[in-house]
């Protein structure tokens, strides 16, 4: 796809502190304007403790725009910038909030999905097809590889990934990299199970979950004594399950804790200080039983409305739905940044969104 100097002013005139589009392999620009009324109505309240964390004079901000599909963020505050995965072009992209500069940190990363900052500043990386496994960036740019199998055989693909106080590494091992040939190169999994993996101080990998059916986001409570996780598949709807995490690193006590009904999708999520759940939110793609008409052809439309369903939900510590947050696009995942760790950005479809809040990272 070309790009001439008027689509590219164009496509980029919504984006706040001049940031770049994403240059090369067909990139994908959303156009967007910054809403000029505050409170921005673009941040919904759904019960009045959500209206805390809301920042009256703060908007939504699209930062960076033209990926294929983003996800995988992982703030870094020593350099004061983001990273996130753009899967279908195979590479990892950086977001600079000195200036604002959106460019390619990896070309070949292995459609990455999944990344983390550990406790030493250093890049964890779901690399979640053809090489399927689970590297760290060293310091002077080098790669070690932390796992690639269990038990003899290959992992799935490795796709979101957190890090405890401990220094215990924990990430799922769904399918969706090897499903396919759009994240990906379509391979036969060879695990008997759909896991949650953790990695040891000592470098020992052990599965902790083993009966979730495509696990996908993780996140630890503020205190980690609980363990969230996302199943894909397996229920009516995609849902949290809470888990107890013992101290000898295995949980129990399964428990449903979410589940996204209303044709809603979770997918990556993260949790702040006070225990609440930032949840990348959207359509689940389920199809209406009957077809509609729509311009003199019967088609089976998308449950619901996807365009209000794309964005941000908030959880508390109860389960409870307090605060959404709409994007124009749909929310794959997200993390919290900025100096003061209250800037939430949000990887959605093709863009990179931001937005300050009243709340900080729990970690």
């Amino acid at each position: 796809m070309s790009t001439t100097r008027r689509s590219l002013l164009r496509g980029g005139a919504g984006l706040a502190g001049g940031a770049l589009l994403a240059s090369g392999a067909a990139a994908q620009s959303f156009p967007f304007t910054p809403n000029q009324r505050y409170p921005d109505p673009a941040v919904q309240i759904l019960d009045p403790s959500f209206a805390r964390y809301r920042i009256y004079s703060s908007t939504l901000e699209q930062v960076a725009t033209g990926m294929r599909w983003a996800e995988g963020p992982a703030y870094f505050p020593e350099g004061g910038y983001l990273l996130c995965s753009d899967i279908p072009n195979n590479r990892i992209m950086k977001f600079d909030e000195k200036d604002g500069r959106f460019t390619v940190f990896r070309e070949n990363a292995n459609y990455s999905n999944g990344n983390a900052r550990d406790r030493q500043g250093r890049l964890l990386t779901c690399e979640h097809s053809v090489t399927r496994r689970v590297t760290r960036t060293e310091k002077d740019g080098s790669i070690t590889v932390l796992a690639d199998s269990f038990e003899g055989k290959r992992l799935n693909a490795p796709n979101d990934i957190v890090v405890r106080s401990d220094d215990t590494i924990w990430f799922t091992d769904p399918l969706f990299g090897i499903n396919g040939e759009w994240e990906g190169s379509r391979a036969r999994p060879e695990q008997p199970t759909t896991n949650v993996y953790r990695i040891g101080t000592d470098g020992k990998l052990s599965a902790v979950i083993t009966d979730l059916v495509n696990p996908n986001g993780l996140a630890f409570s503020p205190d980690e004594s609980k363990l969230y996780v996302v199943e894909w598949k397996g229920t009516p709807n995609r849902s949290i399950w809470r888990y107890d995490v013992q101290a000898d690193g295995r949980v129990a006590n399964k428990t449903k804790f979410i589940d996204a009904a209303d044709q809603g999708a979770l997918d990556g999520f993260k949790v702040d200080r006070d225990g609440n759940l930032w949840c990348g939110w959207g359509s689940n793609g389920a199809l209406e039983a009957e077809p509609r008409e729509v311009g003199g052809r019967r088609v089976y439309a998308l449950r619901g409305k996807p365009e209000e369903l794309d964005g941000v939900m908030v959880f508390n510590p109860e389960g409870k739905a307090i605060g959404f947050i709409r994007l124009p696009e749909r929310c794959a995942n997200l993390a919290f940044g900025g100096p003061k760790n209250n800037r939430l950005y949000m990887t959605a479809s093709h863009s990179l969104y931001a937005l300050h809040v009243e709340a900080h990272g729990a970690v």
